[in-house]
């Protein structure tokens, strides 16, 4: 059982370095498509951002559901 703990555990950290990343990237798109580009690669920047943003969010969300809501291998 101490297996699978720990493989829970490092699953979750996966998450949320892969939800970090997108997030970081996501900004920097952000910020780009609002400063730098003009146009319609301005938009695109912007709408690619704000999914790698959301996607962000429910990657975090899932990682910090497996944690609140495991079930516990007792029995």
């Amino acid at each position: 059982m101490a297996g699978n703990e720990a493989n829970r555990a490092a699953t979750r950290r996966r998450r949320q370095l892969w939800a970090g990343v997108l997030a970081l990237v996501g900004l920097v798109l952000l910020i780009l498509g609002l400063t730098v580009a003009d146009g319609v690669a301005a938009w695109v920047e912007v709408l690619v951002a704000v999914l790698l943003l959301v996607t962000s969010y429910v990657v975090q969300h899932l990682a910090r559901r497996e944690t609140v809501y495991r079930q516990d291998d007792k029995g």
